[in-house]
C-alpha cells in the first residue's frame, strides 16, 4: 500500500514515514485499536458517514471511547487534498488517545483481478468476541490469507467447524442461485459491511431478491456464481472455491456497473 498523505488528529499533516503513535499506545502494546477503510472516488469520499459510524461501533465493542466524527471528516479532507483528486483507499485509525487518517493509491491491479475473478480457499474459522468489528487485531485474518495463499489461492472464503459460510478475512460474500442472491446473516460473528447494505439496497433494481441466513458451504457450492464485496475492491467475482470453478455472472457484473453508478 503506497500512502501519499497521512494526518493526525491535533497535528494535522504530517509525512507518510513520521511516528504517528506513541511507544506506550494500547494500540502498539495490546492490539486495543480500531480503523476504517473507505474508498475515495475522484476526490471525494463515499458513504463517509457510515464509515465513521462503524469505526464508532468498532470502537465500543473493544470498549474505546467514540472518535470524533467531525474530526474524522476534517482528517478525511486534509488526506484527500494532500492526495490529490482521485480514486484512493482512505482509512482512519482510532487508539482512543489518536486518531490519525491515510490516504493511499488503489491497487493498480484490482481491474485485472476482477477481469479474471479470485480463486478462494475455504478455511475453518474459529470466531472470536471481535469478529464483527474492525480491529487492528487482524492477525488472525491476515494468517487465513496465508493459509490461502499456501494453496494456491487468491484470498480465504472463512467457514465456520460446522460448515457455516461466514465471509472472507476482508469483504463479505454472496452468491447466485438464479435470479436470487444470498449472503450470510448479520446474527451470525461477521463485519456488517458498508458496501454490503448498499448491494442490499441495489439488487432489486438489477432484478435480484436477496435472502439473509445461515448457509452451508455445499449450498455455496452449486451455486451459478460467487462474488466479494467491500468498500476497496467493490464487487468482486470469485472464479474458484476450493476445486469448484465458477462463471463470471452476471449478478457480479450488474451489481458493479450500479455500484459504480451510485458513487
Amino acid at each position: 500500500m503506497n500512502v501519499l498523505a497521512v494526518a493526525v488528529a491535533g497535528r494535522g499533516l504530517v509525512g507518510p514515514h513520521e511516528p504517528v503513535f506513541a511507544a506506550d499506545d494500547e494500540a502498539l502494546l495490546r492490539g486495543r485499536a480500531v480503523f476504517e477503510t473507505a474508498r475515495v472516488y475522484d476526490g471525494r469520499a463515499f458513504l463517509l458517514d457510515a464509515h465513521v459510524d462503524r469505526l464508532a461501533r468498532s470502537a465500543a465493542q473493544v470498549r474505546l471511547p467514540a472518535p470524533d466524527a467531525a474530526e474524522c471528516a476534517r482528517l478525511a479532507a486534509l488526506v484527500v487534498d494532500a492526495a490529490g483528486a482521485r480514486d484512493l483507499s482512505l482509512r482512519f485509525y482510532w487508539t482512543g488517545t489518536t486518531l490519525a487518517a491515510t490516504a493511499a493509491e488503489i491497487d493498480p491491479e484490482l481491474e485485472g483481478r476482477r477481469a479474471r475473478g479470485l480463486t478462494l480457499a475455504a478455511v475453518r474459522w474459529s470466531t472470536g468476541a471481535l469478529a464483527a468489528a474492525k480491529s487492528t487485531s487482524y492477525a488472525e485474518n491476515m494468517a487465513a490469507q496465508d493459509t490461502a495463499a499456501e494453496r494456491g489461492a487468491d484470498d480465504a472464503l472463512l467457514v465456520a467447524h460446522d460448515g457455516t459460510v461466514l465471509e472472507a478475512p476482508t469483504a463479505n460474500v454472496w452468491w447466485r442461485e438464479g435470479d436470487r442472491l444470498l449472503t450470510p446473516s448479520l446474527e451470525l460473528p461477521i463485519l456488517a459491511g458498508v458496501t454490503r447494505a448498499v448491494i442490499l439496497e441495489l439488487a432489486p433494481d438489477a432484478g435480484y431478491a436477496v435472502g439473509e441466513g445461515v448457509f452451508p458451504l455445499d449450498r455455496l457450492l452449486v451455486a451459478e456464481e460467487v462474488f466479494l464485496t467491500s468498500s476497496i475492491r467493490e464487487v468482486m467475482p470469485a472464479a474458484a472455491v476450493d476445486d469448484r470453478r465458477f462463471e463470471l455472472g452476471p449478478a457480479a457484473r450488474s451489481l458493479q456497473a450500479a455500484l459504480r453508478s451510485r458513487t
